[in-house]
């Protein structure tokens, strides 16, 4: 949402200055510099990414919409959730897990905590891991490669949106150059005509480069930066569940093992430690 709000600020600072060095709004509403601009913005994201992609940025860009979900609480729950499955884990022994890792949207255990359920890649991620640690046939070390893989993969492909979105954001000026050198050269064809129809053909020339560099360091640039941003608070919470996953097929007890993931937790959204523990605990109780 703040996303949006500072494109805004942007786009409202910049006009409320024109306006006040007495500038005409009607001159920068050129339809012809616009369809420049976004044709060749759109082109050049197809011929690089193709319409998958583009759809994926659609959708990451209307993300950027709702509130960033890994928040504390998020992280506490998850943290809660993790003990519990380890502790049934200690009590049972792993085949004690094994209900609740083939179908978690049954698991009494999981389906308490939907912020968790219902994040289709976190909790494919944890249950295919745990269910190679009931095979018994992975070492730990091995494991942790393992899910290394899984997860630079996965922040790859989730990358791969934002870093289209800035490399067109990085062309926008370009291309809002070859709009301003396309209206020069209508002018050119006009030069020996009234001087006001000359000027009025200039500045509507100028404002293809003015839209090309507005656009690119005031709408695309910064939806980029957010969306990288997104993808980094998934990235965190998926090692935060790594790490527990590690400590757990090490042996370690469970405490033990959501304190691991909790270290890897951003401070800004880490709970404390005596906060957790006592978390845990009431819900074990």
């Amino acid at each position: 949402m703040f996303t949006i709000i500072g494109i805004v600020v942007v786009l409202a600072a910049t006009i409320v200055g024109y306006v006040m060095h007495e500038g005409n709004i009607a001159v920068l509403i050129q339809t012809n510099e616009l369809v420049i601009l976004g044709g060749a913005a759109l082109g050049s994201f197809l011929a690089a990414n193709g319409m998958k992609n583009l759809t994926a940025a659609i959708q990451a860009v209307l993300g950027l919409l709702k509130p960033d979900i890994y928040t504390k609480e998020t992280y506490l729950q998850t943290l809660k959730m993790m003990y519990q499955l380890f502790n049934v884990a200690r009590k049972e022994g792993l085949l004690g897990l094994e209900s609740h890792i083939e179908r978690p949207e049954e698991s009494e255990i999981i389906k308490k905590y939907p912020a968790f359920l219902n994040n289709h890649h976190a909790r494919a991620f944890f249950c295919d891991t745990m269910k190679v640690v009931l095979t018994g046939a992975v070492g730990p070390h091995d494991l942790s490669e393992m899910m290394e893989i899984d997860i630079e993969t996965a922040h790859h492909e989730a990358n791969i949106p934002a870093e289209a979105i800035q490399t067109v954001g990085d062309s926008m000026p370009g291309f809002g150059i070859v709009a301003a050198v396309l209206g020069v050269i209508i002018t050119m064809g006009k030069i020996g005509g009234e001087a006001a129809l000359i000027g009025q053909s200039v500045a509507a020339a100028l404002v293809g480069t003015f839209l090309g560099i507005l656009l690119a360091y005031g709408v695309f640039l910064p939806i980029a930066r957010a969306m990288q941003l997104r993808n980094a608070s998934e990235l965190q919470y998926l090692n935060c569940l790594r790490y527990a996953l590690f400590s757990f097929a090490r042996g370690e007890s469970p405490i033990t093992c959501v304190e691991f993931a909790r270290r890897n937790i951003e401070p800004s959204v880490r709970p404390g430690f005596t906060e957790m523990e006592q978390a845990v605990k009431d819900k074990a109780a």
